[in-house]
């Protein structure tokens, strides 16, 4: 079966969050055989440790909710459909080097991790669990998460958080306002400052992480003739690396100062950068190009943050993701399996 073949077939499982033990089922009844199994739910652990280097591969079978995109079509040198590019062109390749012989005998011992529910709270992924559940894979020597990357090697990836900035205020009515207090207009100068607010560029080990504030979500008032009382609204920071999450909470704190509340509701620490690892520079060679910073978040965070070497690399086109007519190009799948094919059995360089 090739790439594309495969490809389809993922996209026409249907895996929106909550739903992945299909396709789980379907990708460990194909690599039945080939390797050690282990699942964990509606998770899969695909190969074990026997003595050589280990290197894993990671890729989550969820999709964000349909978009009327969910079957899969092939148009000129594209195919289309529900996580096309995030992240099934990924899943595809995963599947198709843990089938090939010339890895599996190589110089490498390779896993592959399969997990649900990447696309919703950051304390329901359930990559947390696998890593609980099967604690060698902190011991491998080097990881690669096959997120959309647009073909680069992206390193590390910003932190994530959330928070409710409130603004509170005096209800009354309409008709006579100054005996209240309007809790959305007293909002507005800081809304207009994050208006203007810029992305900040922060410089780690030669790449350009961008540090952003953005507002998201915004509720309050209960009826036409009331003033507000309470106005929310949802920050959300996308901080670089050198900020550990209790730095993140403090420089979040005060850019929200003005408000009379700050409840912060969500938090994911930013990954790093494996620097001095060697399979990091070998890999580097063999994509070739400048290295890249990750702005968004992708579970190279989780698993850095438990020591784990991780980078990101895979099919994908980050600004398919999510979009209603998500797909992604044929021949990115080849680039991207030729590369690690070639990076798991030991090749110096890429033609």
């Amino acid at each position: 079966m090739s790439l594309t073949d495969t490809l389809v077939e993922l996209i026409n499982i249907p895996s929106v969050i909550g739903n992945e033990e299909a396709i789980t089922t379907a990708i460990e009844f194909r690599l039945a055989g080939t390797r050690p199994q282990r699942r964990l739910g509606n998770a899969l652990v695909v190969g074990e440790p026997t003595g050589k280097p280990l290197i894993v591969l990671y890729g989550h079978t969820d999709t964000v909710p349909e978009q009327d995109n969910g079957a899969a079509s092939i148009h000129g040198e594209r195919v289309y459909g529900l996580g096309a590019s995030d992240m099934k062109a990924g899943l595809a390749v995963m599947l198709h080097l843990l089938e090939d012989e010339a890895i599996l005998d190589g110089p490498y011992d390779l896993t592959g991790v399969f997990y649900d529910k990447e696309e919703g709270p950051m304390a329901d992924n359930g990559l947390e669990d696998v890593l609980d559940a099967v604690p060698w894979l902190a011991d491998a020597d080097f990881s690669i998460v096959l997120e959309p990357t647009d073909l680069n090697l992206e390193l590390g990836c910003n932190g994530a958080m959330n928070a409710d900035i409130v603004f509170t205020g005096h209800a009354a009515h309409s008709a006579r306002p100054w005996l209240g207090e309007n809790a959305v207009t007293k909002a507005g100068d800081w809304l207009a400052a994050m208006h203007a607010r810029r992305p900040e560029p922060v410089a780690i080990a030669g790449l350009e992480y961008l540090e952003v504030f953005s507002v998201t979500r915004a509720s309050g008032g209960i009826a036409n003739n009331v003033l507000p009382s309470r106005f929310t609204l949802n920050l959300n920071y996308r901080f670089p690396p050198i900020y550990d999450l209790e730095e993140a909470e403090a420089r979040l704190r005060d850019v929200a100062s003005a408000a009379d509340e700050v409840v912060i509701t969500d938090a994911a620490a930013a990954g790093t950068i494996p620097e001095g690892n060697a399979h990091l520079a070998r890999l580097e060679d063999l994509v070739g190009g400048a290295r890249t910073a990750k702005q968004g978040w992708t579970d190279v965070a989780r698993l850095t943050g438990r020591g784990i070497p991780a980078v990101n690399y895979g099919p994908g086109e980050v600004a398919q993701a999510h979009q209603r007519s998500e797909s992604v190009p044929i021949e990115n799948l080849g680039i991207v399996f030729s590369i690690l094919e070639r990076f798991l059995t030991g090749a110096p360089d890429v033609e």
